[in-house]
C-alpha cells in the first residue's frame, strides 16, 4: 500500500454490538478477586536499581509475575512505565530490561501466561479452560468464542497490571505509562484502552491490528498461524472472525485517551505497515508516529529508544 495511503488508512472494521458490555464484565470478574499483589525484594546484582518480585492476581485471579525496578537516587513517589513483552517471550531474567529504571523510573515488566519458552524466559502458567483443538502457538487458543480466547486473559492481565503497580508505595499511581514491542504494543493499547487514566501510551510497531487483513496477507507467524487453523477448519471462519474482533486493537484503541507514540517499520513482513496505521489512525487519543523506512519487525530498535526517552519525559514530569 502506497505510504500516502498508509497513513489516511482507517478500515472499516466491524464493531461488535456488545464489545463494551464483554470488556465490562472481563475486567468485573477480575476485579471480583483480590488483587493480592505482592512486591518481595531479590537480589538482582544491580547496585543502584532495586528489584522486586512481582505477582498479582490477573484474569480469573489466577497469579501473575513480573519484575519491577526502582532506581535510586530519585524523588519519590516515582512516575512509573509499565512494559508488556513481545510474542513467546516471558519476563525474562530480573537485570535484562532496565533501560526505563536508568531513566529515573519505576518499571514494572509483566510476564505473559503461558509464553516465555522461546527468546525469552517467563514463570506464569495460563490455565487454558477449553482445552478445544488449536493450532500450535498462542492465536489460535479459545479462538471460538471471545469468552474463551487467548488474548481475553492476557489483556485482562494487562489492565490488572496497571492496577497492580498503582499499590506500591514508591510509585504516583497519576503518572502511569504504558509500553510494548509488536505483542506488547498491542497489550499497551489494550491496558491504555481498558484502562483509560494511564498517563501516556507507547506501542511499537503493534501486533493483532487490522485483524481481518493482517490473517490474509501476511505469510508469517503468528498471524499465519490463525490461516493455516482456518485451512484445516474451514467451517470455523466466521466464527473465529467474529471472536478477533473483540481484540483488533484498531478497535479497542478508539477508547484510550492518553497521548501515545506509535511506530512502524515500513518493510515489516510479519506486523504490515498498513495494520500499524490502522490501529495508528484509529487510536483514540493525542497521537504521533514515527516512520522507519527501511526496517522490518524491529522497527527503530535504540533510534526509537531515544525518541521515546525523549517524548515521554515531559508526559510523565511532575
Amino acid at each position: 500500500m502506497p505510504i500516502e495511503e498508509m497513513r489516511a488508512y482507517r478500515p472499516a472494521l466491524e464493531v461488535p454490538g456488545d464489545l463494551e458490555a464483554f470488556w465490562q464484565a472481563s475486567l468485573g470478574e477480575a476485579r471480583r478477586h483480590d488483587l493480592d499483589a505482592r512486591f518481595t525484594p531479590v537480589d538482582s546484582g544491580l547496585s543502584v536499581i532495586s528489584t522486586f518480585d512481582v505477582q498479582f492476581a490477573g484474569y480469573a485471579g489466577s497469579p501473575v509475575r513480573g519484575w519491577l525496578h526502582l532506581p535510586a537516587g530519585v524523588a519519590r513517589p516515582l512516575p512509573v512505565v509499565v512494559e508488556y513483552v513481545g510474542y513467546g517471550g516471558g519476563r525474562g531474567l530480573a537485570h535484562e530490561r532496565l533501560l526505563w529504571s536508568a531513566a529515573g523510573y519505576a518499571h514494572l515488566t509483566m510476564d505473559t501466561r503461558g509464553q516465555g519458552s522461546t527468546w525469552s524466559v517467563g514463570d506464569t502458567p495460563d490455565p487454558d479452560p477449553t482445552g478445544a483443538p488449536r493450532h500450535p502457538g498462542f492465536t489460535t487458543a479459545g479462538i471460538l468464542d471471545p469468552a474463551t480466547y487467548y488474548y481475553r486473559r492476557v489483556y485482562v492481565d494487562a489492565a490488572r497490571a496497571i492496577e497492580a503497580v498503582r499499590t506500591h508505595p514508591e510509585v504516583d499511581p497519576g503518572r502511569v505509562a504504558v509500553t510494548g514491542r509488536s505483542q506488547g504494543g498491542a497489550l499497551a493499547i489494550a491496558a491504555a484502552s481498558l484502562i483509560p487514566d494511564v498517563a501516556a501510551v507507547l506501542p511499537d510497531v503493534p501486533f493483532m491490528s487490522d485483524l481481518p487483513r493482517s490473517i490474509t496477507k501476511t505469510e508469517t507467524d503468528p498471524y499465519a498461524e490463525i490461516a493455516r487453523y482456518l485451512k484445516a477448519h474451514r467451517d470455523h471462519v466466521e466464527q473465529a472472525l467474529r471472536t478477533l474482533s473483540y481484540f483488533d486493537a484498531a478497535i479497542l484503541g478508539r477508547w484510550a485517551k492518553a497521548p501515545a507514540l506509535f511506530s512502524v517499520g515500513l518493510m515489516d513482513l510479519i506486523c504490515l505497515p498498513s495494520t500499524v496505521f490502522a490501529a495508528y489512525n484509529w487510536y483514540g487519543g493525542p497521537k504521533e508516529i514515527r516512520e522507519y523506512p527501511f526496517n522490518d519487525h524491529e522497527g527503530g530498535e535504540a533510534f526509537h529508544e531515544l525518541a521515546s526517552l525523549r517524548w515521554l519525559a515531559p508526559r510523565l514530569a511532575r
